[in-house]
């Protein structure tokens, strides 16, 4: 691997001085060169503890931290050939847009002809040409953010850090920053690390997405192994919404697990688990898109349940309901709805769950 994360963990001493808290639990992580990998979690997960030790502002307790074949444990920051993109963007206010982004390279001596390329080079790939004589006040918030990203490339580093770049831009912004960041990464083949709370952007930038809770790793995967195949209910209630459903399990099938949910008997997904046993309980995961509501029923036979909508709510794309089956209260979404599927509060509904796309969870400990 490229870049890898052996073991590592980070103490701090607790606020009461009578012990530790550990920030970072026993991280293991390698990330493969030109990789876009991200770790998210909720605030004080031990994202952002992970991405400064990665960059040399704590160094780790125990563990080591490789770079390329070389530890890199001991070394300080400006020895680790990584450049960072701050969420406060972190641009130098009496210096122009050329300045910013040149400051490094005139800190490395290089020529000012060398400096001039470089400089024009970066501004063509993050689209600031024609902007080197504003100020940093004279941006817009987008503008600033990519003078911070051009600033952090035009270093070259082998690995560039991402802590939260995008929080500071409103939604509409978000959105058109990280299709910049991830196109401009994906040009340059650019091994990236990115802190983020947002599960959109996530899943949008990644190659590999770090599930972190409680400075422990919950899940490494793609954003559909993720979001279709969570190992927990943690990581699968963080990333996206999900209906969480009591079921015994029955057997083993050629489908994955034969279930017994709310008496009827259903055939859905899931892994080989210690946690799960034949006889006993277990949690059915369905996300809202995959629960289907109607008056009439399916027509393929399979199994449904009936309920009642209890709110109903237009959103445009989409149409979300609230239903109760057996007092089991379910969240089901309908997306680009018609008049027809605007169903009323009380309405008596048939309900029926996409079992491939559903998946078995050991129950709750």
């Amino acid at each position: 691997m490229f870049l890898e994360l052996d073991h590592i963990s980070k103490h701090f001493p607790s606020r009461d001085g009578g012990g530790e808290v550990r920030a970072v639990d026993d991280v293991q992580l390698g990330i493969a060169q030109g990789q876009f990998v991200t770790l998210l979690g909720p605030s004080g997960c031990g994202k952002t503890t992970t991405l400064r030790l990665i960059a040399g502002f704590e160094f780790p307790t125990h563990g080591r931290i490789v770079l390329d074949g070389q530890e890199i444990n001991e070394l300080p920051p400006n020895r680790r050939d990584m450049a960072m993109v701050f969420q406060s963007y972190a641009l130098f206010p009496h210096l122009n847009v050329y300045e910013n982004i040149a400051y490094g390279l005139k800190i490395k001596k290089l020529s000012n002809q060398e400096i001039r390329r470089k400089v024009a080079d970066v501004m063509a790939l993050t689209e600031l040409t024609g902007l080197e004589n504003r100020a940093p006040n004279q941006l817009s918030g987008g503008q600033q953010q990519r003078v911070a990203l051009a600033r952090a490339l035009v270093m070259e580093p082998k690995v560039l850090l991402f802590d939260e770049p995008l929080s500071n831009l409103d939604a509409k912004l978000r959105v058109q920053m990280r299709t910049e960041i991830r196109r401009i990464q994906q040009e340059l083949g650019i091994t990236s690390v990115y802190v983020t709370h947002d599960q959109d952007e996530a899943m949008v930038l990644s190659d590999q997405i770090v599930i972190m809770h409680q400075g422990r790793v919950q899940q490494i995967g793609t954003a559909l192994e993720i979001y279709r195949r969570p190992h927990n209910r943690f990581v699968a209630d963080f990333i996206g919404r999900a209906n969480f459903l009591p079921v015994t399990v029955l057997d083993r099938s050629p489908r994955g697990w034969r279930l017994n949910l709310l008496g009827k008997t259903i055939e859905t997904p899931g892994e080989d688990d210690p946690a799960i046993k034949i006889g006993g309980q277990a949690i059915l995961m369905v996300r809202p898109e995959s629960i289907r509501l109607s008056i009439a029923g399916p027509t393929d036979g399979a199994p449904t349940w009936q309920g009642a909508v209890t709110r109903t709510s237009y959103l445009g794309s989409l149409v979300e309901y609230d239903a109760v089956i057996d007092a089991q209260r379910i969240l089901a979404v309908r997306h680009d709805p018609t008049e027809v599927d605007l169903y009323p509060v009380n309405q008596p509904v048939s309900v029926e769950f996409l079992q491939e796309n559903a998946y078995l969870l050991p129950a709750e400990e």
